[in-house]
C-alpha cells in the first residue's frame, strides 16, 4: 500500500469524525475512461474509470452531500455556510466527461464545474494529451443542461515559465471565448500544472491578475478540502483517480488526506531553496511553458 493511502485510512481517518460541515471538498478529475496508465504512478493517474466515478458519486449522495458548481461554493465559503456541500471539477475538457461522466452526474443530479483549455475545443473535434476533447457544441449542450464552464487558459502552459503579458493573454483570451461561446459570464479558473505556491512573488501577482481580469477564484492543485477564510486564488482540490476506492475517497470526503497538505508546502519549500530560482525565471523559460 502506498504511503499516503496508509496514513490517511488508517492513522488519519480514524480519529475523524465526518469532517467539518463548512469544509467542501472540491474533487479533481480529468478523464472518465477505462484507460490503463501504465507507468505512471498511482498518486498522478489522471484517468478514473466509469464505475469506479459511480461509486464516487454514490457515496457522494449517500454520505449526504449536495453537488453544487465552484462559483456556488465560493459563496457558501464567504458565508460560512453549515450546508455539507461538494463541487466536481474536471480540467482539460475531454469528450468523455460528455460521453462518460455527465451521464453519471445525470443519474444523480449533480452538477460539475469544467475548465477548458480552450485552444482545444473547437467546432471540429480536436485532442489535448493524445484524448480527444469536446467539440463547442457539446460544450454548449452541456452548458443547457446545468454543467458548468471556466477557463483552463487557452494553450495551457506552464503560467510561472511565461512573461506577464502572455500569461494576461492566456486569461483574457481564454475567458472571452468561453463567454462568447455560451452567452454567459466565466468567472471561474483552474491553474495548470503543479501551483507553484513558495513562489511568493509569482502568486501574489497572479491573483492580482486574475482580479483585473474578472475572475472570482482560482482552483488549484493544493490538496485538502476548501473552507472559511481560505484565499480564493488559491482554492485546493482532491485529486481522484481509479486508484480511489471506496475507502480512500470516503477518507477523502471526511478530511483524512488534508494533512498532505502542509507536507506537501514543505517539500516544495525545501526544493525551493536547494535549487533556488530567480524572481524572473518564469520569463526566461518562457520557451519552455507549452505541452
Amino acid at each position: 500500500m502506498r504511503l499516503d493511502r496508509f496514513i490517511s485510512e488508517s492513522v488519519v481517518h480514524p480519529f475523524c469524525r465526518n469532517g467539518a460541515t463548512n469544509h467542501i471538498p472540491i474533487l479533481m478529475y480529468h478523464s472518465v475512461s477505462d484507460e490503463a496508465e501504465t507507468g505512471v504512478s498511482p498518486y498522478y493517474r489522471t484517468a478514473t474509470r466509469p464505475e469506479i466515478f459511480r461509486e464516487h458519486m454514490q457515496l457522494l449522495k449517500s454520505s449526504g452531500y449536495q453537488a453544487v458548481d465552484l462559483k456556488s461554493a465560493v459563496t457558501a465559503l464567504e458565508r460560512d455556510a453549515k450546508e455539507k456541500l461538494a463541487v466536481v471539477t474536471f480540467d482539460d475538457g475531454y469528450r468523455d466527461f460528455y460521453t462518460s461522466a455527465f451521464p453519471i452526474l445525470k443519474e444523480y443530479h449533480f452538477t460539475a464545474t469544467m475548465f477548458l483549455p480552450t485552444a482545444f475545443i473547437g467546432n471540429e473535434r480536436r485532442s489535448f494529451k493524445s484524448r480527444e476533447c469536446m467539440t463547442w457544441s457539446e460544450v454548449k449542450e452541456l452548458h443547457q443542461a446545468g454543467i458548468h464552464f471556466g477557463s483552463h487558459t487557452v494553450s495551457h502552459p506552464k503560467l510561472v515559465e511565461l512573461d506577464w503579458p502572455q500569461i494576461k493573454r492566456e486569461l483574457t483570451e481564454s475567458k472571452t471565448e468561453i463567454e462568447k461561446q455560451l452567452g454567459a459570464a466565466t468567472d471561474t479558473f483552474a491553474y495548470p500544472f503543479a501551483f507553484p505556491e513558495t513562489n511568493k512573488i509569482f502568486v501574489n501577482r497572479l491573483s492580482e491578475t486574475l482580479t483585473e481580469t474578472g475572475y472570482l477564484c482560482c482552483a488549484t492543485t493544493r490538496i485538502g478540502r476548501s473552507k472559511p477564510g481560505d484565499d480564493l486564488m488559491q482554492l485546493k482540490r482532491l485529486p481522484a483517480n481509479s486508484c480511489d476506492e471506496a475507502k480512500l475517497f470516503q477518507a477523502k470526503l471526511d478530511g483524512a488526506y488534508d494533512w498532505i497538505a502542509p507536507v506537501q508546502a514543505g517539500v516544495k519549500k525545501i526544493k525551493s531553496i536547494i535549487t533556488p530560482r530567480r524572481i524572473d525565471d518564469h520569463a526566461t523559460n518562457r520557451k519552455e511553458a507549452h505541452v
